[in-house]
């Protein structure tokens, strides 16, 4: 069984200001470009528009209705950088 990267990423809405931390994991060695991104955890207030195993192309949608992709320029939490 193939291990799986976790981590944590702040969601923060750009319409209301709204926040909170989604765990997230995907598989450890991407073989044939499927990365296997699922969100294992959405924080309160925000759920998923339109699901999909590339982190750029899941969308999510905030309470007041913004949707926004999920991999996007935001805050990590501490400890939970991606390891290069």
């Amino acid at each position: 069984m193939a291990s799986r990267d976790r981590y944590s990423r702040k969601l923060e809405c750009a319409k209301c200001g709204a926040s909170g931390f989604a765990e997230a994991s995907e598989n450890d060695s991407a073989k044939g470009g499927n990365r296997g991104f699922t969100i294992d955890a959405m924080p309160k207030g925000f759920s998923t528009e339109r699901n999909s195993s590339d982190p750029a192309k899941h969308m999510v949608r905030c309470r007041c209705g913004n949707v926004f992709a999920f991999k996007q320029k935001t805050v990590y939490a501490p400890g939970s950088e991606p390891r290069g």
